[in-house]
């Protein structure tokens, strides 16, 4: 059986897709109903040179949900990849990414989700004041020994992504996670990256940007999905709109609890996971995860010939 994944933010990179772009109609076709929806010029922003537009909150969670669900639909319409033919049974997303997944499960339109994700930009961009907080990556240690840390040495600090059993990041103030640093080397991790974003994501700073959000949220009509969502705030398996709704109006200012999610995925004897858009960040996580599934990752044309494999 076969599940489907798509990248979150930090996947996204300059020219990306443009293969595609410039090959397939299907592909183009969604990057005119996003802008139309938006008022985003996606070209400017992804194929530009000026790489500052793209990596800003604002344009990056729109410029990866239009190219990984632009390649979904081409796969769909021009290679027959569909829900029946590939056995799919599950699709999730990394943060940003599940947004992807509500699109590809058709619970909500490409155009509803577009002008979802252009509100969660704007709000995660402007949720707290510049530099006042910040996220770090830590390298080294699973979630469980990292939250001991946290506990022992009572760090004002949350885990924000639980992404692999050897990488954790965590959100906070921006002097707290700095502040943190030689506590997390004492403990054992191997690195300490400060990662380049704009707040706290997936933390108590988020809370009031979750709340505007779910006003947005509460003004478009969800169905159930064609396929089972995996959630990042449970990490169980949500059939049903109901269930998809109350876990997105959680996800943004809780933790990203992706190694959870795949175990979920290996409970239910998935064998095959296709990572759909920019980058391969989630094959590389997946692995460190388990070793039980076949991975394959489609973010340009000539992976194409991977669909055959399904």
């Amino acid at each position: 059986m076969t599940s489907i994944v798509f990248p979150g933010q930090g996947s996204q990179f300059p020219g990306m897709a443009r293969d595609f772009y410039d090959n397939f109609r299907e592909f183009k076709d969604v990057f005119l109903e996003i802008k139309d929806s938006t008022k985003i010029n996606l070209e400017k922003i992804i194929f530009s040179d000026n790489h500052e537009l793209l990596n800003t909150t604002n344009f990056t969670q729109i410029s990866i949900f239009a190219v990984s669900i632009g390649i979904y639909k081409t796969m769909e319409s021009c290679f027959g990849f569909d829900f029946q033919n590939s056995n799919i049974r599950y699709m999730l997303g990394h943060s940003l990414g599940e947004y992807s997944a509500i699109a590809a499960s058709r619970s909500l339109s490409i155009s509803e989700v577009s002008i979802l994700l252009k509100k969660r930009g704007e709000l995660m961009n402007t949720a707290v004041e510049p530099n006042s907080t910040s996220m770090a990556a830590l390298i080294g240690l699973n979630c469980d020994k990292i939250e001991d840390v946290i506990k022992k040495n009572n760090l004002e600090i949350e885990i924000a992504n639980d992404n692999s059993p050897g990488q954790v990041v965590v959100s906070g103030l921006y002097q707290d996670i700095i502040n943190s640093e030689k506590i997390f080397v004492s403990a054992g991790i191997k690195k300490f990256v400060k990662l380049n974003v704009s707040a706290a994501f997936h933390s108590k700073f988020m809370t009031e940007a979750q709340e505007n959000l779910n006003l947005e949220i509460d003004k478009v009509k969800f169905v159930d999905p064609i396929c089972s969502i995996i959630s990042n705030y449970d990490a169980s398996v949500n059939a049903t709109s109901k269930n998809i709704i109350n876990n997105l109006k959680l996800q943004m200012s809780n933790r990203v609890r992706w190694t959870d999610s795949i175990l979920e995925l290996e409970k239910n004897e998935e064998n095959t996971i296709v990572e759909i858009g920019p980058g391969k960040v989630l094959s590389g996580l997946i692995k460190r995860i388990s070793r039980n599934f076949d991975i394959i990752s489609i973010n340009n044309i000539e992976d194409l010939e991977k669909i055959k494999l399904l």
